[in-house]
């Protein structure tokens, strides 16, 4: 089941910054930089480490975000 709540606490959509990609909020940490870091091996504790305005809260909601995107393209499609 998604939790939409959690991506609308954490992510956020503003034209002034990253062109309007989704980032975390507080951040200029864009969610697809999220997920390339996941797929490239590192932990939501690498990535705290790295970035440490981005905790565990924020790497879920980047993957829900992703998941949500991809359900409403697929229902699109259907």
């Amino acid at each position: 089941m998604m939790n939409t709540a959690a991506i609308n606490e954490y992510i956020g959509l503003n034209p002034q910054v990253r062109f309007g990609k989704p980032i975390v909020k507080g951040t200029r940490t864009t969610v697809a930089e999220v997920l390339e870091m996941l797929a490239n091996g590192m932990s939501a504790a690498d990535i705290a480490e790295d970035f440490p305005s981005i905790g565990p809260e924020q790497v879920r909601a980047c993957l829900l975000y992703a998941a949500y995107k991809e359900s409403v393209v697929l229902l699109a499609v259907a």
